[in-house]
């Protein structure tokens, strides 16, 4: 029996003939996708569903979907999937996360262009019979300076168009590397000195809990006077409130905006402002781009369903079934890996150095090394998934390297992640022992024995007696319960570090109070 694929959402007719002309039975139901009783009722005996951003594929929506073994988004964003329950239940998340990114491009330039001509405005007034030719003075883009926050795929795509129009173009983005900086032509800066320069500013950023409200009553003040914002990435990035003071004082000349807090945005403290330019979420709605996209993820549910491939999936690495038993432990290792020196990383990442020993360097090591860079990237860059953490990080140039070889130390199978950064090079070492349980062995040279924790506090310090009793007491002192407590040290007096696991999370004031005890040089918590 052929599998059976749901369209929910409206999606292209050629994504239907893909579909049908792969053998598989497709239903084709656009309107679906915003009746949720309906949709549960219908989802039942299909094998694949083909959504885009109106269906909500909840837990309870999956608890009715006994079949589906995969469900593919025509699009990057996978907002409206509960991808931690489709993962508890073995179902395969697919999304397009490069389909629409010059259309996006496009529209930020768009938007910067009717911005700085006032030109929406200009047509209401003039289609109202009026001439107001005198109150629409607009201002050149030429030799201004274009700050991009966010330089990856749509980023970058925006500075190359920019510099076409003869604009100089500067950028923030912790993953671009200088050398991948040049290549593009843009300068490369940090946040203070972007705001201070930039004549307009567009946002392509993820949403992170760093990235949430980066536009707001302090970093707009560090601006210049007459600035220009446009934001075709998240609306959760900029902070109304703040925004409307700003453009209401006329510290901010203009803004323009494709995606808002909440959508569809049907009322906003910016919708009544005479400089504000908004339109209904167009990033992606290009001919084009709807056609890439339902092409892409038709292709990819259809190679899934009928030979087991696995592409762009958000939560499963690209491996075959046969590999999948043996090779699953050392993929959560290599993640953590790489999300434990992920959080540690503050700086611009300029390499990546993996080395596989023993009987992992007989794996697929190319599903091994994505995994460890997803883990690295996704503390800043959350959409980032196994599949795309390769071409992500080379769109920021960083590069990434790979060794085998036999095993040399007392491990029949290790792992070492190894970043460079600007400033530093920092090395941690993993295996996985018969448990299954990945394990850190090393860091920085320091050995280690230790298992991931949901919540830890990674510490460094001297190696100096008394640091255990004060750092316990003052954990205990503010109800935080230790359940493991890890040290390892160069030598004695040397540097040392402690990996501690606690339960729940450490708050702001306790930290600071740790960082200050003798001899303590830095405290992070982590979160696996």
């Amino acid at each position: 029996m052929a599998p059976r694929v749901l369209i929910s959402d409206a999606l292209s007719p050629a994504a239907v003939a893909i579909f049908k002309d792969r053998g598989l039975d497709v239903e084709f139901a656009p309107s679906l996708g915003k009746d949720k009783d309906k949709l549960a009722a219908a989802i039942i005996g299909f094998d694949g569903l083909a959504i885009r951003s109106a269906t909500k594929v909840t837990g309870k929506l999956l608890d009715q979907a006994k079949n589906l073994k995969v469900i593919g988004r025509a699009g990057i964003g996978v907002d409206n999937v509960d991808i931690a329950a489709a993962t508890a239940r073995g179902i395969i998340v697919m999304n397009t996360p490069f389909g629409n990114s010059i259309t996006t491009a496009e529209h930020a330039i768009s938007l910067m262009l009717a911005l700085a001509r006032q030109i929406p405005e200009a047509d209401s007034s003039t289609r109202a019979g009026k001439w107001e030719k005198n109150k629409f003075l607009g201002v050149e883009i030429f030799g201004k300076t274009l700050g991009i926050i966010g330089c990856g795929n749509v980023g970058s795509i925006v500075a190359d168009r920019a510099l076409g129009l003869k604009m100089k173009v500067i950028a923030y983005d912790p993953f671009l590397s200088a050398e991948r900086a040049l290549k593009l032509g843009v300068e490369k800066v940090e946040l203070d000195e972007l705001w201070r320069r930039a004549d307009f500013i567009t946002l392509h950023t993820p949403l992170t809990e760093k990235t949430r409200n980066i536009i707001n009553a302090e970093t707009l003040a560090q601006t210049r006077r007459g600035v220009r914002l446009i934001n075709c990435a998240r609306g959760e990035l900029v902070e109304d409130a703040a925004l409307a003071a700003a453009l209401t004082s006329g510290h901010v000349a203009g803004a323009a905006l494709d995606v808002f807090r909440e959508e569809p945005a049907t009322q906003s403290i910016l919708f009544g402002l005479p400089n504000v330019v908004c339109t209904p979420h167009l990033g992606a709605s290009t001919m084009e781009a709807q056609e890439n996209v339902a092409l892409q993820i038709a292709e990819q549910m259809s190679d899934y369903l009928l030979r087991g491939a696995i592409s762009n999936a958000v939560n499963f690495p690209s491996i075959s079934a046969e590999e999948a038993p043996k090779l699953r432990p050392f993929i959560a290792l290599a993640e953590k890996l790489g999300s434990f020196a992920g959080q540690l990383t503050e700086s611009g990442i300029k390499q990546v150095r993996l080395t596989f020993e023993g009987v992992v360097a007989q794996m697929n090591t190319k599903a091994l090394t994505s995994a460890a860079v997803a883990g690295l990237l996704r503390p800043m860059l959350q959409e980032v998934n196994v599949v795309s953490a390769p071409i992500v990080a080379k769109d920021r140039g960083i590069i990434v390297e790979d060794t085998r070889r036999d095993a040399e130390g007392d491990y029949d199978g290790l792992i070492t992640l190894s970043v460079v950064t600007d400033r530093q090079t920092r090395s941690v070492s993993g295996t996985v022992f018969a448990d299954g349980r990945p394990r850190i062995v090393d860091i920085k040279g320091i050995r280690m024995d230790a298992e991931f924790a949901p919540s830890m506090l990674y510490v460094t310090n001297q190696d100096k007696p008394g640091f255990v009793g004060r750092f316990a007491t003052l954990l205990a002192e503010a109800g935080i319960n230790i359940a493991t407590f890890h040290l390892g040290r160069e030598s004695p007096g040397g540097n040392a570090i402690a990996l501690v696991e606690i339960d729940g999370s450490v708050p702001a004031e306790v930290l600071a109070r740790v960082r200050q005890i003798q001899n303590v040089q830095q405290v992070k918590p982590l979160q696996f």
